[in-house]
């Protein structure tokens, strides 16, 4: 898995060779570009330059990302078939005092993606673990989609099946923030379709697609504008970011218990209940206590 003791290593940027110094002992989690080579940052090349380890979801995608940069070691495959496996040989290589860089195929890991499973394991082994920042397609298209003002929820990927991803649509309608979605190209055509019924055909939304590549495409238009934009499409190509902008000014307040409910349901779900009561009632107007005993009463 290493390649020996911890030692400087050699680097490239461009045509200039610099040498990186030995890591301490970690698990580093560094973000890669999410399309642009170029994004990759000084501090990430010289973690994935002086690790022991470079643990990543795919050793081919990897490997280019590593050519680029001069860096010849051969990456340690670790993605969900597999992490049974290689995690504790992983945590193994950690606690004997080696120093291990965790990546993606794109972007942060851990964030929508399988790494996410080692970090709790390191953190329960007593293993310090250090953020590497860098790219990130959720805030690329967040800040690309002009739809972003002080806060926002990401909800990830949504379900395959209609009546899940619906489900989960319908908790977040009332939540008075921009909301991010990852999606797939062969499913983000009938995403939007179930987005225009369940938030309304004029709440505005943005489809972000190749970010930082050669043919990006950011659209931002109301819900039904930019469901017909895309409509008769197969397979939107290349990876998606989906974005809503917060609900309109008449659809910000839940005004039905039913609304209510909902709300609460899906606050519950990112927060403890108290917290949830009281930003229920931030957002409804209606007292915090009243809304707590309310969700008690759901349990």
């Amino acid at each position: 898995m290493s390649d020996g003791e911890a030692r400087e290593r050699d680097y490239q940027i461009g045509s200039a060779s610099f040498r990186a110094r030995p890591l301490e002992p970690a698990l580093y989690i560094v973000a890669t570009p999410i399309g642009n080579l170029g994004d990759m940052t000084i501090r990430g090349i010289e973690t994935l330059a002086a690790a022991d380890v470079i643990a990543c979801e795919d050793t081919r995608v990897s490997r280019v990302l590593l050519d680029r940069y001069g860096i010849s070691r051969r990456p340690y495959a670790y993605h969900e078939h597999n992490a049974d496996q290689a995690g504790p040989k992983l945590i193994e290589a950690l606690l004997a005092g080696k120093s291990v860089a965790l990546v993606s195929d794109a972007g942060t890991p851990l964030v929508s993606d399988p790494g996410g499973r080692l970090v709790p394991e390191a953190k329960a082994a007593g293993i310090r673990v250090v953020p590497i920042p860098g790219a990130s397609s959720v805030l690329a298209a967040l800040t690309a989609s002009g739809l972003f003002k002080d806060s926002f929820y990401f909800a990830g990927f949504l379900s395959s099946k209609q009546g899940q991803r619906r489900t989960k649509l319908e908790s977040l309608k009332a939540l008075d923030t921009a909301l991010v979605f990852f999606e797939s190209p062969n499913r983000a055509v009938a995403t939007l379709a179930d987005m225009v019924d369940v938030f309304g055909p004029e709440r505005e939304a943005s489809l972000c697609r190749e970010l930082t590549k050669t043919y990006e495409t950011v659209v931002t238009l109301p819900l039904k504008d930019l469901a017909s934009e895309f409509d008769g499409e197969d397979r939107i190509r290349g990876e998606v970011v989906l974005v809503i902008g917060p609900p309109l000014v008449d659809e910000n307040v839940p005004r039905s218990d039913d609304d209510i409910d909902t709300l609460l349901r899906a606050l519950v779900l990112e927060m403890p209940p108290a917290k949830a009561a009281g930003e229920a009632a931030r957002m409804t107007g209606r007292p915090k206590g009243e809304l707590y005993q309310r969700l008690l009463a759901m349990k």
